[in-house]
């Protein structure tokens, strides 16, 4: 697969649709010093190139009642049980991520709940899955680190 040479307007752009990917092209394009269209027309591309796939919206989900938050690692009965259990967890709403993984445990997921009891009820669903042999839980106790700059300014200089 050929690789997508980017170059410093680019990573501008991307830089800029990171921290906000509602920010408008005219606006953009007026901090970057070019024409609007510039700017469509070299995202289109980025889009087009699989770059870019979609804007994503932050929901601070402290402030809806969901402040808890656990990780899950999930011990299957059988590695080929992983897509029907990974389907059963798509099933649960509060599971917002999950991984099938290599080591210790077959999937490892992210939960968000509304408190402990919650929480239990939630790991309690995650247990009640056919193909499930245990599950180990983990709480967060906060988020220290959730920067998506920091990787895509590596990737800039490596670039």
């Amino acid at each position: 697969m050929k690789k997508y040479i980017m170059d410093e307007i680019d990573h501008q752009i991307l830089d800029t649709l990171i921290e906000n990917a509602r920010t408008p092209f005219t606006d953009i394009a007026k901090k970057l010093n070019v024409s609007a269209g510039t700017i469509h027309v070299r995202v289109k591309k980025m889009e087009e190139e699989r770059i870019i796939k979609g804007a994503t919206l932050s929901v601070d989900y402290e402030k809806m009642g969901y402040s808890f938050i656990a990780h899950i690692g999930i011990y299957l009965e059988k590695t080929a049980m992983t897509k029907e259990v990974i389907a059963d967890l798509e099933k649960i709403p509060f599971v917002t991520i999950a991984y099938i993984t290599a080591g210790k445990y077959n999937i490892f997921c992210k939960i968000r709940a509304k408190d402990t009891n919650n929480a239990k009820d939630i790991i309690f669903m995650i247990d009640e899955i056919p193909g499930v042999y245990r599950t180990e839980t983990m709480i967060s106790l906060e988020e220290s680190i959730n920067d998506k700059k920091r990787l895509m300014h590596m990737i800039f200089r490596e670039l």
